[in-house]
Order: C-alpha cells, then structure tokens, then sequence
C-alpha cells in the first residue's frame, strides 16, 4: 500500500509539472511571492490548525493554471513529503483531513488546513506554489504543545513504618519533555508563604507511547505548615497551573466529629419519643376499632 501511494505521488507530482509547462511554455519569471505569517507556529496537541500562504496581489488567480504542492519535513529524520497536492481539478491529501480551501484559492490564499493535530505533525512546512509559468516558495516550522493535565492528593507513606504522609503532585499527558515542579509553603509564623526544597522528591519524567510525559513529585508534611502548594511551569501554559492542599489541626478534626456525633444523637434523643407516640396511638387505634 505504500509503495503505490508513494508511486502514485510521483506520478501525480511529475503530471502536475508537465502540464504547467506545457501550458506556459516560458522560463519561470522571479516576480511570484508567497507570503506566510512568521517563521514559526504554535498549535496544542489535538487542535486544528490553518499553516498560512497566501500569494499577494490583486488579481484574481486562475486555477486552472495553478498548482499547489504542501511538504513536510519532520525534524527528528529530516525526511520530506507531500501532504498535499492541488492542480485544477486533480487533488490529493496525503495526510487525512488536509486541505486547501477552494474558495480562498481564486483571491491566492493556499493556506493548508490540518484537523486534528498530534505529535507527528510537528515540523517544518514548505508551501511551493505555480502560477504559470511562475513559481515560488516559502517555508514555516509548526510545533505542537500539548499542555499537562495536573492532580494533587495525599499518600500513606509505608516504607519504614514511619508514619509519614506525603503530598503528591501529578502532571500527565504533556509535550515537550522540558517542565518544572517548585512547591511552596503556608504556616502561622510565615503566613507570606515560602518555596521548600528540603522534603520534596520529584521523579524523571515518563515517556507514553503517544509521544507525551508524565512526572511525579511528592513533599513530606511538616506538623507547622498549614497549607502547600504545587507549581507547575511548562512552555504550553500562559501562567503556572497551581494547585493547593490545606493541612487542618488534629483539634479541628476533632471537633467536627464531636458535632457529627452530637448531631447524630439529637437525632435520635428525637426519634425515639416520636416512635413511640406513634406506635401507642396505632395500638389506641385498634381497639377502638
């Protein structure tokens, strides 16, 4: 199948550049420009995503002497290949869902359309554009984020017996690899807060089969710290995702439990009596009766 999607591409690629040819039947001219927005772009993992071309100018371009060719060259292999193909009526997506729209191509935007986006698509693209018998091209390189999905909550620490509890700090699902864990501290004496470092341990970032990371951090609870709070830094968020956890004294336990037992009593101090007014005017009833 990839052999003859591949044969196909060069077929359609070799009859693309013939028929311009042919029907301009001059030397490429150098006055052609395709203009894109910048030398790079950002898209989050799974959003979809318009690479702009556009070809500047007034006139109205005429398709059907137009020719559009999107390339893609990822950046860890280096390799380049088509992702679509456009000439008259003859089009090809190589890469499912890619597009061009058509009624953006007689005003010359050729901007490339791709739902959807993963990992994968990440590199650099090439936008070659004929208009015959002209010819030009540019380039962009597109990078996909994907941001971390964060949870914190508490562990029983089992190791040793100790009886010490932990606080961890999950980030999942985000790319690139590249993230930052900081955790900082509330107490009475310090109600400023501060960062810690001293009790905190955080583990190598975990790759998935899809390409992303998770990581871990856990910090030890202090006796004197009221409330902690996880810092998570990554290039796909605007501002640090914080999240916090809120030590309560032994003596405010306590006393919510005090009021949950009282309350559960009052309750039945109440039931009791009504039970058994009711179960007397039933047995009043029935002999009555």
């Amino acid at each position: 199948m990839a052999v003859r999607e591949a044969a196909a591409s060069r077929w359609l690629r070799r009859f693309l550049w013939l028929l311009l040819l042919l029907w301009g039947c001059v030397s490429p001219a150098d006055f052609l420009i395709v203009e894109m927005e910048g030398k790079n772009q950002t898209v989050l993992l799974n959003d979809n995503v318009t690479i702009s071309c556009k070809v500047p100018g007034s006139t109205p371009l005429d398709t059907n002497i137009m020719g559009i060719i999107w390339y893609l060259k990822h950046q860890a292999n280096e390799t380049e290949h088509e992702v679509f193909v456009m000439y008259a009526d003859i089009q090809k997506a190589f890469r499912p869902g890619a597009s061009v729209s058509p009624a953006g191509l007689e005003k010359g935007d050729v901007s490339l359309h791709l739902p959807g986006v993963q990992l994968r698509d990440a590199g650099e693209y090439r936008c070659n554009v004929v208009v015959t018998p002209e010819e030009a091209q540019e380039t962009v390189f597109l990078k996909v984020l994907a941001s971390p999905e964060c949870t914190l909550f508490p562990e029983q620490a089992m190791v040793k017996d100790d009886g010490d509890k932990y606080i961890l700090c999950k980030a999942y699902l985000f790319y690139p690899e590249d993230i930052t864990i900081t955790w900082h501290t509330w107490t009475q004496k310090n109600p400023q807060g501060q960062e810690i470092s001293a009790v905190i341990t955080t583990g190598p970032a975990i790759k998935n089969e899809d390409g992303t990371f998770n990581i871990t951090s856990r910090v030890r609870l202090e006796h004197n710290v009221t409330t902690y709070q996880c810092v998570i830094s990554h290039i796909s968020l605007p501002t640090p995702y914080r999240l916090n956890f809120t030590q309560f004294r032994r003596g405010s336990e306590m006393g919510n439990a005090w009021w949950t037992i009282n309350i559960l009593n009052i309750a039945g101090y109440i039931a009791i009596p009504v039970a058994a007014a009711a179960i007397i005017g039933l047995i009043y009833c029935y002999k009555k009766r």
